[in-house]
C-alpha cells in the first residue's frame, strides 16, 4: 500500500521492449536505501517489482497489460517519474489509500498559475471513473495523492500548491500529456457493494 506522497522523481535511463512488455530501467537515490530484489517501488502511481539494480537505478519488468493501461508505455529515456516505496508499518499515514494499481489514464486539458502562485489542473474523465470521482475526495493522478477540487461529467479539476507541483513531475506536465489515474479504492468498494440494488 502506498500514500501518494512521492518521495523523489527518477530519471528514465532506458526501455527495452521484451516479449510484448518492456523492461523499464531508473535513475534515483532515495528509493534505493534499503532496496532489495522482489520489492515494490510505484512508478507514477503504478506498483512495478525490482528485478535488479545499481548505485543510482533500479529496473522493473512491466507486462503488456501495464504498458496499455498506464503512461508508462509512453515513456522515453530522460522522462521523469514519480517515485514512492509501499508505507511502512510505522510510518506517518499522510496522504490517502493508493494501491499502485491503475484504473486508467486522462488528458491534461488545461493548466492555469493562479495569483497566489499555486496550479490549477484540468483532466479528461472517463465514463468508467467518474463515478468514483468526488468533488473534495480523494484522486491519485500519477501517483501523487490530491483533493478534486471539482468535477463534471468528463472533467475533474485539482489545485496544485507550488511546493508539489516542484518536487513531483506536476511541473514537468503540459496540455495534451496522459496521466495515470487512480480512484479511491474506497468509493470502488461501495460501488460494488450497492450496485445489485441499482
Amino acid at each position: 500500500m502506498f500514500t501518494g506522497l512521492v518521495e523523489e522523481v527518477g530519471t528514465i535511463r532506458s526501455v527495452v521492449p521484451a516479449g510484448g512488455g518492456a523492461r523499464v530501467e531508473i535513475a534515483a537515490s532515495l528509493v534505493l536505501d534499503d532496496v532489495e530484489m522482489g520489492a515494490s517501488i510505484a512508478v507514477n502511481g503504478c506498483c512495478l517489482t525490482v528485478v535488479a539494480w545499481g548505485d543510482d537505478w533500479w529496473a522493473a519488468d512491466a507486462v503488456p497489460e501495464t504498458l496499455e493501461r498506464t503512461n508508462l508505455g509512453m515513456l522515453t529515456t530522460g522522462d521523469p517519474v514519480n517515485l514512492e516505496r509501499p508505507l511502512a508499518a510505522n510510518g506517518r499515514y499522510g496522504g490517502h489509500v493508493v494501491q499502485g494499481h491503475v484504473d486508467g489514464t486522462g488528458t491534461v486539458l488545461n493548466v492555469e498559475q493562479l495569483e497566489d502562485s499555486s496550479w490549477f489542473f484540468t483532466f479528461s474523465l472517463s465514463d468508467s471513473l467518474a463515478p468514483f470521482v468526488v468533488e473534495k475526495g480523494s484522486i491519485a493522478v500519477d501517483g501523487i495523492s490530491l483533493t478534486v477540487a471539482a468535477v463534471t461529467d468528463q472533467t475533474f479539476s485539482i489545485a496544485i500548491i507550488p511546493h508539489t507541483f516542484s518536487v513531483t513531475t506536476m511541473g514537468h506536465r503540459m496540455v495534451g500529456d496522459t496521466v495515470n489515474l487512480e480512484a479511491d479504492v474506497l468509493a470502488k468498494y461501495v460501488e460494488r457493494l450497492i450496485r445489485p440494488t441499482l
